[in-house]
């Protein structure tokens, strides 16, 4: 039988540590809330000047945008931690602090290690990324659902005008009432 073996860091959490982090969390989570409000915005603004409201490619055009700028919005704040950390020297140059910043947001973990002074702040770079990517997830369904809603009324309209019935199908184990059947 294999056994755990931890390797115990002699790591005390400073009082710099936690003041940076707090800053750097709640930067982060300004650079997200206006991102994703003029993400909102941005895509509007696009549905309102480039198209039929209930056309099917503009709807989708609009996801497709909102994915990006979503995108760019992650990239900013992956790109402010990583300045923190080459301006704090964790790293030789700025490429690996982006590397390093980008494995901690989006996968909670990498291969690396930040400075035992820093180490506080792996945890709330991956904090930081979890809390972006539920707000992300939220905007990104609110632009869907939109758009799913737009389409599911057109099908329904489109039906009604060809003239098809709309069929209602019971649950199964439950019959029909005699005034459905006629």
């Amino acid at each position: 039988m294999e056994t755990l073996t931890l390797q115990v860091i002699p790591y005390t959490t400073r009082l710099e540590e936690v003041i940076w982090g707090s800053g750097l969390m709640a930067i982060s989570l300004m650079i997200h809330g206006f991102g994703m409000l003029a993400t909102l915005h941005i895509c509007n603004r696009f549905k309102e000047r480039f198209g039929a409201p209930d056309s099917f490619m503009l709807g989708m055009a609009s996801i497709i945008l909102g994915s990006w700028l979503i995108t760019l919005v992650h990239i900013a704040e992956v790109t402010m931690w990583a300045g923190f950390f080459h301006w704090k020297d964790c790293f030789k140059n700025f490429s690996t602090a982006v590397y390093f910043a980008g494995l901690q947001y989006t996968t909670v973990g990498s291969a690396l290690n930040l400075p035992k002074e820093w180490r506080l702040l792996e945890i709330m770079t991956a904090s930081a990324g979890l809390l972006g990517f539920a707000w992300s997830t939220g905007v990104l369904m609110t632009l869907a659902q939109e758009f799913q809603e737009q389409q599911l009324r057109l099908l329904r309209e489109r039906r009604i005008t060809l003239g098809l019935k709309l069929r209602r199908v019971p649950p199964k184990g439950i019959r029909p009432r005699e005034e459905d059947q006629g």
